[in-house]
């Protein structure tokens, strides 16, 4: 038997356990994760350098290795979320409907485990720790296959994790690191239908685009960020600037930063040069179309593609539109309905853009940076849902359940 298929066999038969542990028993395991992560920070951080090392010398960008990137900082925040996560309410066992029948038949509709989580994610280790934690506080057990490029970091993380779980008695079953980072491993995990209930896809878009094509597993398709800040001609230059450096290079290599500018022809006239100069101060580089690159010169004539593009850099396309409704067509063509955002003095056109735009998260005078888990309160994220079935936008505790109805009867029968 195969890893893939024999850490699904055990992911399946210790599921039923974990959906009857108590909400003590789960935060019990999660603060010991909590204390742990800081406890081994500096086994993580040095497993996590080889990684950085073998990386850099493979060659890979700088954006990628950030995202890779584990230090005492982010290996804190990770321990918070961790403890964030405790406080916030199980949502196992939740009657979310309830319905009386007039035959005395009571239907109660309740959240429940998912059952068995696969992850196939690249370049980022924060997964292993968010997707494993989230997965132990709902009740579910979840296979985890990162890349290649962050083997070290991964198997630092889980042994963690398992030391964890040992110490309060949880399954360590309940959390399973896949160690083959070969294509064939992951490709198994695909047709994993006997063992995983789902399976969810993080990273850049050919990874998703080849699970949601392949797999035979239900997918849940997190999707690429090609995010867009559109400003209106009402908008107010200081906050337009700010919000626009922020949103773009804040943190240029994560999928919430935006990608491109619209502006409006009447505001870039008036303020397009001191926001176009600001991003410029920042290191980002421009690509605009005519009106932007006769506004600023040093801008880079825009291609086709660059509408299309996820740089995940310090790089910017930059589009000139006469309203609203052409900003809300370019979105919408070439946008991956991740998180979209206005920056308008006009209620009307803010409520018009983001009642029209398809996309998981829509902002009105406020950074894209904000569509993650932890700014949401969810404690961590298991991904940032671009579909509509199920769950869409970040990914907290209520996407890793279903539901379940429980019928009581006192003899009823249908006629």
């Amino acid at each position: 038997m195969s890893e893939a298929a024999e850490k699904g066999k055990k992911a399946k038969n210790i599921s039923m356990a974990l959906a009857k542990k108590t909400t003590e028993e789960k935060n019990k395991a999660l603060l010991a994760v909590a204390c742990v992560l800081l406890e081994d920070r500096e086994m993580i951080i040095s497993e996590n350098k080889k990684d950085l090392r073998r990386g850099s010398r493979a060659g890979l960008p700088e954006n990628i290795l950030d995202r890779m990137m584990l230090n005492e900082k982010r290996i804190h925040d990770m321990s918070e979320a961790v403890r964030l996560l405790v406080k916030l309410k199980d949502p196992v066992g939740e009657t979310v409907e309830e319905i009386k029948k007039e035959n005395g038949l009571l239907i109660l509709k309740k959240k429940v485990p998912v059952g068995v989580i696969g992850m196939i994610y690249e370049a980022r280790p924060n997964v292993t720790a968010d997707a494993a934690t989230l997965a132990i506080k709902t009740g579910n057990a979840v296979i985890l296959r990162g890349s290649s490029s962050s083997i070290c970091s991964n198997q630092a993380l889980v042994t963690s994790i398992h030391r964890a779980l040992a110490e309060t008695g949880f399954p360590e079953d309940a959390v399973q690191l896949i160690e083959d980072t070969g294509r064939e491993a992951a490709a198994e995990m695909f047709h994993l239908r006997d063992y995983l209930d789902v399976l969810i896809p993080r990273g850049g878009k050919k990874l998703i685009d080849t699970v949601v094509r392949e797999a035979s597993v239900p997918v849940i398709e997190t999707g690429a960020g090609n995010c867009h800040l559109y400003i209106d001609e009402s908008a107010q230059p200081e906050m337009a600037v700010r919000i626009a450096v922020n949103a773009k290079t804040q943190r240029p290599s994560v999928c919430n930063a935006i990608e491109t500018l619209l502006i409006h022809a009447h505001w870039l006239a008036r303020h397009g040069e001191k926001l176009l100069s600001a991003l410029a101060e920042k290191g980002v580089e421009i690509y605009g179309d005519e009106p932007v690159r006769k506004i600023f010169p040093a801008a880079k004539e825009a291609a086709e593609e660059d509408w299309y593009c996820e740089y995940l850099a310090l790089k910017i396309s930059v589009k000139t539109v006469e309203d609203t409704d052409e900003a809300i067509r370019h979105i919408n063509r070439y946008g991956t309905k991740h998180s979209e955002a206005i920056v308008t003095e006009d209620g009307a056109r803010a409520e018009h853009f983001m009642s029209m735009v398809d996309a998981a998260c829509v902002y009105h005078n406020a950074s894209t940076r904000f569509t993650d888990g932890f700014e949401f309160g969810y404690g961590a994220e298991i991904g940032i849902s671009t579909q509509k079935l199920h769950a869409r936008g970040p990914m907290g505790l209520d996407a890793l359940t279903s539901t379940k109805y429980w019928i009581y009867g006192s003899g009823q029968i249908r006629d």
